[in-house]
């Protein structure tokens, strides 16, 4: 049986999430104690008690999601699931690389911490008069026609950033920018965006020194050849060395996620059976949209597996089907 994880990234995190996982396995708490060492600070603390501002801080949230997506891989495998194919959402590629076995878990929070610091470093860089540099979701249009609509508009500083799904892209940009798309967006018929509460424009060009910048941690870094097939953001496709995971790890920093491209492959290559492997619920939500415009699209494949309940029954179900196909 085919397997994919699909690891969130930033923007589903919670306070509470990973709790029942840190109780619940020691080589859970093992993990926070690694964690905790990489960023220099309490992750139970931060995750369980603390608030949903300081969670929400890029420097913060970046090692914090990341935490809880490899804890619960971790707990899947406890119980015997493991993944044939990873992928992750933007931050969450990190942990896929892990899972895949390109990164080990410590570097990998090791460069999440550092990430997270140098993306919030050239966040506030950007921020001017008019307001911070963020992020806004475009309803019911897919990346390529906001782009058009962005570019035709001689629209600067703003860019399509994520392509979540044929109904959802976001834009990132700096305030200027972000108001001239409103602007330019709301002209071409566009009647529904959503200002979200993102501290950056990330994957856009305007992240460019964050790339420069981080480009030096990553020569510091070993990468190994992966062990399953993995997906890029970047490209939509498989990785197929070390050597483009890396490169991919800092074009990822500028370059638009192709989310509905890379599962669109993950389906192609002969995925059974689909777990958002993390907190939250918003990668299930972008496999189910895709039935907008993908009639035969089986939403009904992707499972929430970030709580110690949900993997159980996960566990569950997957016993069920193998002694069913015998």
């Amino acid at each position: 049986m085919n397997i994919a994880y699909l690891f969130p990234g930033q923007g589903a995190q919670y306070v509470g999430m990973g709790k029942d996982l840190f109780e619940y396995s020691p080589a859970v708490r093992e993990l926070f104690e690694i964690g905790s060492d990489a960023g220099k600070l309490d992750l139970a603390a931060l995750l369980f008690s603390g608030s949903e501002e300081s969670l929400r801080k890029t420097d913060n949230t970046q090692i914090a999601v990341t935490l809880v997506n490899l804890a619960a891989a971790q707990v899947l495998a406890d119980f015997g699931v493991h993944s044939t194919v990873s992928a992750g959402f933007s931050l969450g590629e990190y942990s896929a690389l892990v899972d895949a076995g390109v990164l080990s878990r410590n570097d990998a929070l090791t460069l999440v911490v550092q990430r997270g610091q140098i993306m919030e470093r050239v966040s506030r860089h950007l921020d001017g008069a008019e307001g911070p540099a963020g992020m806004m979701a475009v309803m019911g249009h897919e990346a390529d026609a906001v782009k058009k609509i962005l570019q035709d508009a001689g629209v600067e500083e703003a860019y399509p950033s994520l392509a979540n799904s044929p109904v959802q892209t976001v834009v990132g940009g700096s305030a200027r920018g972000l108001a001239a798309a409103r602007d330019a967006l709301k002209a071409a018929g566009v009647r529904k965006m959503i200002p979200l509460k993102v501290s950056g424009p990330f994957h856009t060009p305007l992240m460019a020194e964050a790339r420069e910048a981080f480009s030096r941690i990553l020569e510091m870094v070993a990468f190994s050849e992966p062990a399953q097939p993995v997906y890029s953001n970047v490209t939509g496709s498989r990785i197929m060395s070390s050597g483009e995971a890396r490169q991919m790890c800092l074009d990822q920093l500028v370059t638009t996620v192709s989310w509905v491209q890379e599962q669109r492959q993950i389906l192609a290559d002969g995925a059974d059976v689909v777990l958002e492997v993390g907190p939250g619920k918003v990668l299930q939500g972008l496999w189910t949209a895709l039935g907008k415009t993908d009639s035969d699209w089986p939403g009904e494949r992707c499972h929430t597996a970030g709580t110690l309940e949900e993997i159980e029954k996960i566990a569950l179900m997957l016993e069920k089907e193998e002694q069913r196909v015998g």
